[in-house]
């Protein structure tokens, strides 16, 4: 771990340097959903090819940037864009990034994804709380020598979604007239698409969504000693429970529709938690 945290202190260094300060949130903003970033007052925005550690962002919708500043009043940083387990990226890489943020100082973690509804009471352009998410990429960010300096061996992972966020953004989504449907949150390594034969069998697991990310970053956080709230946007309905052949530009255009409704949903929690969670 000698050579990670050594990078890890450079990417810190070289974040101060460009004018971060301490980030009380971090945010992972998914697939089309980046644009919330652009809401950030005092902002500050530094490409990740330009910092020790991370690598370039490829998929599109994502801008590949980590920004810090105030929303609502609140320091944050945001991801703009995330790191995958299908790009190639270890989970270890992937971890990274949230270890840096940690590391910046944040303690809240908000990670948002899109996903698709396996749950047939959701509709496409619905928000998921998530509740509580099942693992199947067959892998895990804290494999390996464990990173002492943020948490422990065996970390416990039975309130990984902290119950105290989530009652704040179910009261976000009723202030704003918003339908925050909740459920469990399935994770594939993809690329592809599942088949309907797989759905179907995460459905008897208990799954209400599925996607292709979130589940490393959210062990990390769990582990560093982050509380976690997580939101999905439903983008499409999984293999077999729609007519429409599943394609990555429906995720983008079915973002761009919601982003209104998303971004003001994490707008008011973040204005939560800074009144009502304190430091």
């Amino acid at each position: 771990m000698e050579s990670t945290y050594k990078l890890l202190d450079e990417a810190v260094e070289s974040l101060r340097q460009r004018g971060f300060g301490k980030p009380r949130i971090a945010l992972i903003l998914g697939s089309g959903l980046g644009g919330l970033a652009g809401s950030f007052q005092e902002a500050v925005a530094v490409d990740y090819r330009d910092i020790p550690g991370f690598p370039p962002a490829t998929i599109p919708g994502h801008a590949g940037r980590l920004v810090w500043g105030k929303l609502q009043g609140v320091d944050a940083v945001a991801m703009q864009g995330r790191f995958h387990y299908y790009e190639g990226h270890s989970q270890r890489q992937i971890a990274f990034a949230l270890w840096t943020m940690r590391s910046l100082g944040a303690e809240i973690l908000i990670v948002t994804n899109a996903a698709g509804g396996i749950n047939p009471d959701f509709r496409v352009g619905d928000l998921m709380l998530i509740a509580d998410h099942i693992n199947m990429t067959g892998d895990n960010p804290l494999i390996g020598p464990n990173p002492d300096r943020f948490g422990p061996r065996f970390p416990d992972m039975s309130r990984a979604y902290t119950p105290e966020l989530r009652e704040l953004a179910l009261e976000a989504a009723t202030g704003l007239k918003l339908n925050l449907q909740q459920g469990v949150y399935l994770s594939v390594t993809g690329p592809c698409f599942e088949t309907p034969a797989e759905i179907q069998s995460f459905r008897r697991l208990g799954a209400d969504a599925v996607g292709m990310s979130t589940v490393p970053e959210v062990i990390t956080a769990v582990h560093a000693g982050m509380k976690v709230l997580g939101i999905s946007c439903i983008t499409n309905m999984a293999a077999g429970l729609g007519a429409e052949k599943l394609d990555h530009q429906e995720v983008i255009d079915v973002t761009k529709k919601v982003q209104s409704n998303f971004q003001a949903l994490v707008t008011e929690i973040i204005a939560l938690i800074g009144r009502r969670i304190p430091q």
